[in-house]
């Protein structure tokens, strides 16, 4: 079967349908999941294009609501092109793209509309769009969520760059206002500066000293924040990558209290630890950094137990130079770390050990990340009527990550040289072939997702 064809029907000997594991035909109509038939109960037509896949395993695409693509402005970085092919070989068939590090920031309904045209053309998978809150664009918000935004990101500390500034108390009661009873969520990078109590003048190619200039409590502090604010607005809220275990009994307060609060935390935290960094390492410099190895646990029990809703790249690449990997300068390097492309790998490898199900891989990377975006009326699921958005993958083969394997446009990434578990074979979207063992279809097949302001669902995920 030709990459870009058009699949009827998916055949294996392992299907995930609900929390089952079984042999099945997936009959697709229209880009739609039609039916799913017990596979001795499917005849083939005449003509009728049928992907058989042997024993490979069939679950829903992963759908990454957490992507910084960085274009247009910085595509030096990253691009719609990029990312959206790594995405693809990575079984991902849905990202959703940060309003930041693009230049300009997708801040107002001009530069909303300005990054849909550049991203015209350029996607292999379905893309969606969050909006962004910065001091003053209050009133940009409601005509963003009546063009189709996912909702809206704001930082409680500096962002990295300066045309995406934090936001004050101030700012957030007054964006808060204006999301009420609109269904859409605003999402935190939850960091407040807080006293410094660290030593600032320790070597900075040790990791360590980079870590102790960002505390748990920088963390914890913002979220307190948030959660008073989501519990005086009933506005969903989001607490993006969170990296320490400290704020989590502050989250459980709160939504047992009645916030619809969700939160994120990344494959690196659950895959690297601070122990481990070597020095000069820039490669895993990231905001808020990658903590100790008691921590982490703390971070799977959470997820295990419900804690924690969804798991995510925050997939935020950069040039080699920006690293500073010539001085090995944690304190001046970006923070961000590359891992599009292996997700879903880099989850199953450390999850599988931890009891954690392939069931358990389609909520945490596929359905709540859907519901989050309120895409999940169409993504995320494999079931009739869902979009055909499909990854075809083998949990049991390994894989080492080799730099010319890497399909981001920069291939600096902590995992180089790392032994996995989890092959992604093939990548369908909405019924099409995007991507089988190492070659893309010849061009982008992916498309724009709006959401639709009355479609939204308010209900807590």
């Amino acid at each position: 079967m030709e990459l870009g064809s058009t699949v009827a029907a998916v055949r294996s000997s392992r299907v995930l349908v609900g929390d089952e594991v079984r042999p099945a035909v997936i009959v697709i109509k229209d880009g739609k999941i039609h039916k799913i038939l017990s596979d001795g109960g499917f005849s083939v037509d005449v003509g009728c294009e049928v992907l058989d896949v042997g024993d490979s395993l069939v679950m829903p695409g992963i759908v990454d609501c957490h992507v910084h693509v960085n274009e247009p402005g910085r595509t030096s970085w990253e691009g719609f092109w990029t990312a959206t092919r790594a995405a693809a070989a990575g079984g991902v068939t849905t990202i959703v793209d940060m309003p930041l590090n693009s230049i300009p920031p997708t801040t107002t309904l001009g530069n909303f509309h300005e990054k849909l045209r550049e991203a015209t053309g350029k996607c292999f998978v379905d893309t969606a769009f969050w909006g962004g809150v910065i001091p003053g664009n209050q009133l940009e918000l409601q005509p963003m969520i009546q063009a189709g935004v996912a909702g809206f990101k704001c930082f409680l500390i500096h962002s990295g760059v300066e045309e995406f500034p934090h936001v004050t108390d101030c700012d957030l009661h007054t964006a808060m206002k204006q999301l009420q009873n609109t269904g859409s969520v605003l999402l935190f990078h939850a960091e407040r500066d807080v006293q410094q109590t660290s030593e600032e003048n320790g070597d900075p190619s040790q990791y360590s000293t980079f870590l102790q200039s960002r505390p748990d409590v920088m963390e914890v502090e913002a979220i307190r924040t948030v959660t008073e604010l989501c519990l005086q607005y009933q506005v969903r809220c989001h607490i993006v990558h969170l990296s320490s275990a400290k704020p989590l009994k502050l989250i459980q307060e709160a939504r047992q209290a009645g916030a619809p609060l969700t939160v994120e935390t990344t494959h690196h935290y659950l895959s690297l630890c601070a122990e481990n960094i070597p020095a000069g390492a820039t490669q895993f410099k990231c905001c808020p950094p990658i903590r100790g190895s008691i921590n982490q646990e703390q971070l799977w029990s959470a997820l295990k137990a419900g804690h924690i809703d969804m798991v995510v790249s925050d997939h935020s690449p950069c040039t080699h130079d920006l690293k500073r990997l010539d001085s090995g300068d944690f304190t001046q390097a970006w923070g961000g770390i590359s891992s599009l492309q292996f997700g879903l790998p880099l989850f199953w490898s450390s999850a599988s050990k931890r009891g954690f199900q392939l069931c358990d891989v389609v909520r945490l990377l596929s359905r709540k990340t859907a519901q989050l975006c309120s895409l999940d009326n169409q993504k995320g699921s494999l079931a009739p009527g869902y979009d055909a958005d499909l990854v075809i993958w083998d949990p049991e083969r390994e894989f080492k990550i080799k730099e010319a394997s890497v399909h981001h446009k920069n291939k600096l990434t902590p995992y180089l040289g790392v032994t996995l578990h989890g092959v992604v074979c093939a990548t369908i979207v909405r019924g099409r072939l995007v991507y089988r063992e190492g070659s893309f279809c010849p061009e982008p097949l992916g498309k724009h997702l709006f959401v639709i302001p009355q479609r939204r669902n308010q209900a807590q995920l």
